[in-house]
């Protein structure tokens, strides 16, 4: 192949629409709103409810679950230190292929360690990635307890459980903090809106 028809094809390959084409079509600026806390928080009850007011706001998002995707794409990692960090790799990795699609991309995981939540912020350009600390106290976390993981993790039955035999880093400058105990699901989710509103 001749260096003319390499170029040519290079050029062919290239890619041409890109996050700024997508955001302008939807009129919208995309975001990645990151929501962390320990298990019952209500990381992924106030993510649904932003993902619905955005949508009724005629806003594009998707919603990552990080209990739904431990159950997909991430459901061959396990629990230490390690995993953790990986599958908040993943995570990031697919919010931000999405937020280059022009999304608002809502990610609602533990995602326990400070490293593991740069490392997610690093992949996004400053202004797109909003950590938001859901700042629930345990003890409210674990009379919640939906799925009974607390419970089971005081019993022994479960190990490496954030909040009891495993830690959870307080986000030192988080974007929002939120404590579901203390402020409505409306005004959480009216705080979160106001954020990505703000800036399209």
């Amino acid at each position: 192949m001749d260096t003319t028809a390499a170029i040519q094809i290079q050029s062919h390959l290239t890619k041409t629409i890109g996050k700024v084409q997508h955001s302008t079509l939807m009129g919208q600026a995309p975001k990645c709103i990151w929501l962390t806390g320990l298990s019952g928080a209500g990381k992924s009850t106030l993510a649904r409810a932003v993902e619905e007011r955005l949508y009724r706001d005629g806003l594009c998002s998707y919603l990552l679950d990080g209990d739904d995707l431990r159950l997909g794409l991430n459901r061959d990692l396990g629990f230490d230190e390690a995993a953790r960090t990986e599958n908040i790799r993943r995570v990031a990795e697919v919010a931000r292929l999405m937020l280059d699609a022009g999304l608002i991309v809502l990610v609602a995981a533990i995602s326990p360690y400070r490293a593991g939540r740069r490392m997610a912020r690093a992949l996004f350009n400053p202004g797109e990635f909003i950590e938001v600390f859901v700042d629930t106290p345990i003890e409210v976390c674990e009379r919640r307890d939906p799925k009974g993981m607390y419970a089971k993790a005081r019993r022994g039955e479960l190990a490496r459980f954030t909040g009891i035999d495993s830690p959870y880093e307080i986000p030192r400058e988080p974007e929002l903090r939120l404590d579901t105990s203390l402020v409505s699901l409306e005004d959480c989710t009216e705080a979160i809106v106001e954020i990505v509103v703000r800036q399209i």
